[in-house]
């Protein structure tokens, strides 16, 4: 195989790796290209905490098939470092990701980790721009209840979470869910806002 080949082939590999799914389904995950574990070591957890809850009180379950998966940029040498922060090439993933956002208008929009966050922030123009040490787990955490607690089915919800978590799940947020672990509560936080709006959702199992 020529090298020209081989790089034409390489390219479009990357490319359909790049995103995954329905850009009309109205959940979509936003992830680092650097770390692809997540979509199996937190959103499959989470996942099966929402279907979970989802089935104990409607009774039915969500189509889980065509949820939209996406790579925050296309390279994952890109991928901002703290001596490098956020560079031409990123904002450019930005105003592309931008454009497909605004078009699509998912109900919920997830992030994975500190990366992920900052740009959907970015892509939507929120103030102040921070760096990657202003979201630690603690910070992503508060990100997280500010946006259950303001959700609202007529936007895009930009909704944190980890990228990853210790101890097999491990969680305390209070002394009153000292018994949950990080899955089963954010899981339960979100299928809580979906039961909720579902009308707003075309998203369940026939």
């Amino acid at each position: 195989m020529s090298s020209l080949v081989l790089n034409k082939y390489i390219a479009k590999d990357k490319m359909m790796k790049k995103e995954s799914g329905e850009k009309t389904y109205p959940i979509w995950l936003l992830v680092n290209p650097k770390h692809p574990a997540v979509h199996h070591n937190i959103w499959t957890p989470v996942l099966a905490e929402i279907q979970d809850k989802v089935y104990r009180e409607m009774h039915t379950r969500i189509d889980a098939t065509n949820i939209y998966i996406r790579n925050a940029v296309d390279d994952s040498r890109i991928v901002p470092k703290t001596l490098n922060w956020w560079g031409a090439e990123v904002a450019t993933e930005i105003e592309l990701f931008r454009d497909i956002v605004l078009k699509y208008k998912p109900k919920i929009l997830i992030t994975f980790g500190a990366f992920p966050y900052e740009f959907a922030r970015r892509v939507y123009e929120i103030k102040p721009e921070k760096g990657p040490k202003s979201w630690g787990n603690s910070n992503l955490g508060d990100e997280f209840e500010r946006a259950i607690e303001n959700f609202d089915i007529n936007i895009t919800n930009k909704i944190p979470l980890l990228r990853r978590v210790i101890e097999s799940g491990k969680f305390i947020k209070d002394q009153e869910n000292s018994g949950e672990n990080y899955f089963q509560y954010v899981g339960a936080k979100i299928a809580d806002k979906i039961i909720q709006y579902k009308g707003g959702f075309n998203i369940w199992i026939e």
